[in-house]
C-alpha cells in the first residue's frame, strides 16, 4: 500500500501495492504552504513513511495533546470551551522523512516537527489549506484509514 498527498487538490489518494486506487479523501494542509524548516508552520513535501500510529481503539472523536489521549471527548460545548485550540482528534499517522536534507535529518526532519495526518472536528473545512503543517482529515475519514494502512506504509507528499 501506498499513499499520494496533493497539495494542489487537497487530496489524499490511497493505492493498493499493484497501484489499484482503493479510496480517496478530501484532506487540508498547511495555511502557510509546503515547506520543511523547523517551526515553519508549513506542510513537508517528497517521501515519508509512516513511522507510528497512535490511538488504536479509542473514540474517533478522541482527543490528543502530545500524541497522548488527554481523555477528552471533542464535542462543539469542549470547542467553545477552548476557542483557538489546534484539534489533533481521533487518530494519529505519525510522518517521518526519507530525504536526508529535505525532510529527514537537521533543521528539516518531518518526525521532530510532529507532522501528522490527524483527525480534525468537522467544523473544519477540507479542501483547503488551514493546517499547521499536519495533514488534516475528517474523524470517521482518519478512523477508515487508519485500519487499512500499517507502520511503513509510503505516504509521497507532492505540490
Amino acid at each position: 500500500m501506498r499513499l499520494s498527498i496533493s497539495v494542489a487538490m487537497q487530496t489524499m489518494s490511497l493505492y493498493s501495492d499493484t497501484d489499484q486506487l482503493l479510496a480517496e479523501y478530501p484532506v487540508s494542509t498547511a495555511l502557510n504552504g509546503t515547506g520543511s524548516a523547523k517551526n515553519s508552520g508549513k506542510t513537508p513535501l517528497g517521501a515519508h513513511y509512516i513511522r507510528a500510529k497512535v490511538g488504536v481503539g479509542l473514540p474517533s472523536n478522541a482527543v490528543f495533546v502530545g500524541r497522548r489521549f488527554t481523555t477528552e471527548l471533542y464535542t462543539p460545548e469542549l470547542a467553545v470551551a477552548h476557542p483557538g485550540r489546534d484539534w489533533i482528534l481521533g487518530r494519529i499517522l505519525w510522518l517521518s522523512g526519507l530525504e536526508p536534507g529535505e525532510n529527514r535529518l537537521g533543521n528539516v526532519d518531518t518526525m521532530q516537527r510532529y507532522i501528522y495526518i490527524h483527525g480534525t472536528p468537522d467544523i473544519e473545512p477540507m479542501g483547503i489549506p488551514l493546517s499547521h503543517g499536519c495533514i488534516r482529515m475528517r474523524c470517521s475519514d482518519v478512523t477508515e484509514l487508519f485500519a487499512k494502512v500499517p507502520v511503513g506504509t509510503s505516504v509521497n507528499i507532492l505540490e
